[in-house]
């Protein structure tokens, strides 16, 4: 795909256009700028995400008034490359993520070297693209580096292979979107989605590596309706590596619906399934795609039912309600493999696998201009996203296609930022408690890539059994965008963690500083 894209550069850079009127841009929402949707007076579809939009922002639509040397426009007002023409619109962009920093757990020192590019751009009002890639070698925190060994993977950008004290590892993302009328919109991509209004997403969220998918959304009055079917890779250890490195790792698929309903101006109800089944069974018999999923509009589980499998099926639902103009209230429901005689009941049974979270996000508070605050809660029980294989289990990659914290926890987090003009500062805090296997044989349910049938328990199981863990999380961020076309910005980062059970009390504090650019959304609080 990505060198189908840069071909489509090539020609549309060779096009010649007399017309001086310019093409409208079309772009992705990001974090960012997703507060205007929130704010508006109409009630938009805002859970599914990436979101495509004209962009009608000063970025944009305002030519610049003053005459500036070619290096200070690049650097500060414009994308390195710029074509904006009558049919139209491509920019390429150079994304450095250069930082340096210092732990105080071992006295390490941290850095990043990440040289990444981007290329996006339309063709009318129909046609978007984008792709982008990062090169990247880095030493990271004590925690991050021991979860980058054990799974071999750097958490949200793929596998790694040793450098120096640190990881070699790459990144690459792709799109295409078709937009035939207001109705319609075909997207085949390369890279991340998400369901939720929230900063976490218990159904569907963007913490894993990129996969491959075929998207589809329909938008009928006050209806938008999203099907998507994903192949994704059943990578669960590092053993992976050397088993699969000569014929690829084996493979999983999943399909997920998705429909949205803006029932008034304040209130918008969303219903969610999805099904993932393996490529092949445990014998090696190859199952490939299942063409009785390819229906857009079929229910799921009455399909993943006659067609004889056991295939791993979710519900669920989102909700957000606007309770003031600015202010917004979310949540999600999740229900995997649940007995509805066994919901109410208090004898913990452990198929009672759901997930709840509820949240606000808050813009322009106390009548501040740019100062935003979002409080969030989540749960889930465990065993939940989990399976009898991991051929089979709610995962990607050897992550999470939910939770970064997998199953059997509850976590309280608040997030607050202002933006000045071009200054940004964000404050972060986080606590959970969940809990964790004293080792590899036994499952309390935490761990997703282990079987439910190698379970403690099939009664009695409550959220936080194991060895209870706590898990407490802050960091606050400064920085000046130099560049708001590509986020290039001076960030200063200093972040607390401190996870203690009885068995051991890690604590450290992280501290960094680099100039760094992109759009990405990248975890590390967990």
């Amino acid at each position: 795909m990505k060198h189908f894209l840069w071909t489509a550069v090539v020609l549309l850079l060779g096009i010649k256009s007399y017309a001086q009127e310019k093409l409208p841009v079309l772009n992705m929402y990001n974090s960012l700028n997703i507060r205007e949707l929130y704010m508006d007076s109409v009630n938009h579809h805002t859970a599914v995400q990436p979101i495509l939009h004209e962009d009608t922002s000063a970025m944009y639509t305002q030519p610049a008034t003053q005459k500036h040397s070619w290096v200070y426009r690049k650097l500060l007002l414009e994308h390195l490359f710029e074509f904006r023409e009558k049919d139209y619109n491509v920019f390429i962009d150079f994304l450095p993520d250069f930082q340096v920093g210092k732990t105080r757990d071992g006295s390490k020192t941290t850095w990043l070297n990440t040289r990444g590019a981007r290329v996006q751009g339309n063709i009318g009002t129909n046609f978007y693209f984008e792709s982008s890639f990062y090169e990247n070698q880095g030493v990271f925190p004590t925690y991050l580096d021991s979860t980058i060994r054990k799974r071999g993977i750097v958490p949200g950008q793929g596998g790694t292979k040793l450098y120096n004290k640190g990881f070699d590892y790459n990144n690459v993302s792709a799109l295409i979107s078709y937009t035939p009328n207001k109705y319609l919109n075909f997207t085949f991509g390369y890279g991340q989605n998400a369901i939720g209004d929230g900063y976490r997403s218990l159904l569907l969220s963007d913490i894993q590596f990129s996969y491959p998918y075929l998207k589809i959304t329909a938008k009928l009055g006050q209806f938008q309706y999203t099907a998507m079917w994903a192949q994704f890779i059943n990578r669960a250890d590092e053993s992976y590596t050397q088993a699969y490195q000569d014929i690829g790792y084996p493979k999983k698929w999943g399909v997920f619906h998705f429909l949205d309903w803006n029932v008034s101006k304040k209130l918008t109800i969303g219903l969610f399934d999805a099904v993932i089944w393996p490529n092949s069974d445990s014998s090696g018999r190859k199952r490939g795609f299942d063409w009785s999923y390819m229906n857009p509009i079929i229910f799921l589980r009455p399909a993943e039912f006659s067609g004889g499998s056991s295939d791993n099926a979710l519900i669920g639902m989102n909700v957000k309600y606007k309770v003031l103009p600015k202010t917004t209230v979310y949540g999600q429901l999740l229900l995997d493999e649940f007995i509805l005689k066994q919901m109410f009941s208090s004898d913990g049974f452990w198929a009672n696998k759901w997930g709840v979270q509820m949240g606000f996000r808050s813009f322009d508070l106390f009548k501040v201009r740019g100062l935003d605050l979002q409080g969030e809660y989540n749960t889930v029980r465990p065993y939940t996203y989990s399976y009898r294989t991991n051929n089979t289990n709610y995962a990607h990659f050897y992550q999470s296609l939910a939770h970064p914290l997998g199953a059997n926890f509850r976590e309280v987090l608040g997030i607050a930022t202002y933006r000045l003009n071009r200054w940004y500062a964000k404050g972060e805090l986080m606590w959970s408690q969940y809990g964790i296997d004293p080792d590899q044989k036994t499952n309390y349910g935490q761990d997703i890539f282990k079987s439910y049938d190698t379970r403690v328990n099939s009664y009695g199981n409550h959220i936080g059994q194991g060895i209870a863990t706590n898990l407490l999380y802050a960091q606050g961020t400064v920085a000046y965008v130099l560049n708001p076309k590509n986020n290039l910005r001076l960030e200063m980062s200093l972040a607390a963690r401190r996870e203690n059970n009885d068995l051991a009390d890690k604590k450290d504090l992280i501290f960094s500083i680099g100039l760094r650019s992109s759009f990405r959304n990248l975890y590390y609080d967990f």
